[in-house]
């Protein structure tokens, strides 16, 4: 070879060198900065940088395109495109046949044709290359020309390929990314918002997931319940329990039905069964538990309450054979007081023994008419409603709450003014105002306190009052004193005589009402209506 003949080969492998450089810097910025999108607008400005080195003096566009409904998701151009272009993008056939695309799935998304058409005004000459993936339509770039621009299609169709895969492999990460957070959001949501109790532990029991039902059962947000132990939130010897149901699952094994205990929210304790599964990382190790569970501490109290309210009805069988066995002793006793009383009455100088005989009489009486009360609030009435006076229904409750005031040496004041009769079952008032006074009873201390009965007319209602001078109750627990199972006495009560009397106060089309403050004790107030006159 002459020294002419290696010079220009020299220099032909000097320019090639020159080109290749020329290209492979911008595609390596384009790969970085693919890399580093967050947006699709993003991905469209680093795409359009990259058209821009490589092809100067063209025009150029890029769409990227929804690759479900093949709607427009981001655009970018060099400049403005012309007027009157139609709706949907167009590909030449022959392109999108070599990229391997379905015909049929672009239709109504992309117009096919036979020849490629220029997006902006003046284009001599345009080269559309579409973004494709997996046999996916992510997007496309129009290369325009315009007149006496020292470039083809031909010899920049090559390179534009290479960067519209480069690209479409950009817009495809960027979406699995998008797709993946989205489902981590849906997820996330979809364990947040479920009814399910839902926590997750890791290898050391430590919580990663904690969601909303847990908080609102326990009353600990995730943020404070993220990486402490699991066994923390159970009370006492219950730990242990908890701790080693996970120690069987993270042996691998899947327990049904394991019931545990957790602190509840404001205080006391909750009933949950849990199911728990192993959770298995990429090579099958188990990195943890997922705990699934069911709140079953109104059950509980139901189940507790049906057996209470079982033995409660043996007792009152029993109670009710006592009282008639009473009765007859009871009635000899009266009948016999009251003819030594009028014998005893015409006899001189038997005054002290008169009055003997008279508090002998007078507490048959009363033994008499309380086991009146007791045989008539037992029987109860069905739901006959009638026209009533409300005070002597209320005395009657005294009469039989007579044990709860004298354990706590209850003192009753009465404020009974003239009200109107009201339409209601006798038996069912009754059983509303012994619930009343009986809770005000227990509400006060041991060495005693006052208990105050209000009864009073008020813009067409009857207005019966029973407020304490006891402890009172926090706002927060005043406001959940109406709910089923709910006492601030935990061993004195199940939590039933407020909600049960606020039952019968609406069916009798009442309303009734709480108030409360800490160390200034308790009134409840009963509204019901007055009998409208005749």
């Amino acid at each position: 070879m002459t020294e002419t003949g290696q010079n220009q080969d020299q220099d032909g492998q000097a320019g090639r060198a020159a080109d290749a450089a020329a290209l492979l810097g911008p595609l390596l910025t384009l790969s970085h900065e693919l890399a580093g999108a967050r947006q699709e607008a993003e991905v469209c400005a680093a795409v359009s940088r990259a058209l821009q080195a490589l092809f100067p003096g063209r025009a150029h566009a890029v769409r990227l395109l929804d690759p479900r409904t093949l709607a427009l998701a981001a655009f970018r151009a060099s400049e403005p495109p012309r007027p009157g272009l139609g709706d949907l993008p167009v590909l030449r056939r022959a392109s999108a046949d070599a990229a391997g695309l379905d015909r049929a799935a672009l239709q109504g998304g992309v117009r096919l044709a036979e020849a490629d058409e220029p997006l902006f005004e003046g284009s001599a000459a345009v080269a559309v290359e579409p973004l494709v993936v997996d046999g996916a339509l992510q997007g496309l770039i129009n290369l325009e020309y315009p007149p006496g621009v020292a470039a083809s299609p031909e010899r920049d169709t090559p390179v534009l390929r290479h960067l519209a895969g480069q690209a479409a492999l950009g817009v495809r990460n960027l979406r699995t990314v998008e797709e993946l957070a989205s489902l981590k959001t849906y997820l996330e949501q979809l364990i947040e918002h479920a009814n399910a109790l839902i926590a997750v532990v890791d290898r050391d029991q430590r919580v990663t997931v904690w969601n909303g039902a847990l908080t609102r059962l326990t009353g600990i947000g995730a943020a404070e319940a993220q990486g402490r132990p699991l066994a923390d939130f159970a009370p006492g010897g219950e730990a242990a329990g908890l701790g080693a149901l996970l120690d069987r699952t993270l042996a691998g094994e899947a327990v049904d039905g394991q019931e545990v205990r957790l602190g509840a929210a404001g205080g006391g304790e909750a009933r949950v069964l849990f199911n728990t599964a192993p959770v298995r990382g990429p090579t099958a190790a188990i990195d943890g538990v997922v705990a699934i569970g069911q709140d079953l501490t109104r059950l509980r109290n139901l189940e507790a309450a049906a057996e209470q309210a079982e033995k409660m009805a043996g007792l009152g069988r029993l109670a009710a054979g006592i009282v008639h066995e009473l009765n007859n002793p009871l009635v000899a006793v009266t009948m016999y007081s009251e003819t030594l009383y009028e014998k005893w009455a015409l006899a001189p100088g038997a005054a002290a023994d008169l009055e003997k005989i008279k508090a002998i009489k007078d507490a048959g009486q009363r033994i008499h008419k309380l086991t009146r009360d007791l045989t008539a609030y037992a029987r109860g009435g069905a739901s006959r409603l009638e026209a009533t006076d409300p005070g002597p229904l209320l005395e009657q409750a005294v009469r039989m709450c007579k044990p709860d005031l004298k354990e706590t040496n209850a003192q009753v004041e009465r404020d009974f003014r003239e009200v109107p009769q009201v339409v209601a079952s006798k038996a069912a008032l009754v059983q509303c105002f012994v619930n009343l006074i009986s809770n005000a009873a227990q509400a006060l201390p041991r060495e005693g306190g006052t208990i105050r009965l209000g009864l009073a007319a008020e813009g067409g209602q009857v207005v019966a009052t029973v407020a304490d001078d006891g402890a009172g109750m926090a706002a927060e627990a005043a406001a959940r004193a109406f709910e089923p199972f709910f006492t601030t006495r935990p061993g004195r009560g199940i939590g039933l005589g407020l909600p049960t009397a606020r039952g019968i106060v609406e069916r009798h089309g009442g309303t009734i009402a709480l108030t409360s403050e800490p160390g200034r004790g308790t009134s409840v107030t009963v509204r019901l209506p007055a009998k409208p006159p005749p």
